[in-house]
């Protein structure tokens, strides 16, 4: 099989060989003559379609919300006194 080769990235840009021209669904077309584009999948970038690295912050708040999320225990003791 021949053809164009794209990677789409887990919560993040689809990479897609260059150059590229973009039609959104307002109509515009946005246009780019870099060797290789990434494609905005996760919607958060100001510079849509193409991608700003907004998902990288989503990844860092994903990983942090599991613990705070947690099932363990909350303990309201202080944890420099002695009484329990």
């Amino acid at each position: 099989m021949t053809g164009m080769r794209v990677r789409v990235i887990p919560k993040g840009p689809v990479l897609i060989p260059g150059p590229v021209r973009i039609e959104v669904p307002d109509g515009r077309v946005v246009e780019s003559d870099r060797f290789m584009v990434a494609i905005c999948g996760c919607g958060r970038s100001k510079q849509y379609p193409l991608c700003d690295t907004s998902h990288r912050r989503c990844r860092v708040a994903e990983a942090v919300a599991p613990e705070a999320n947690s099932t363990a225990p909350a303990t309201t003791a202080d944890p420099g006194s002695n009484t329990p």
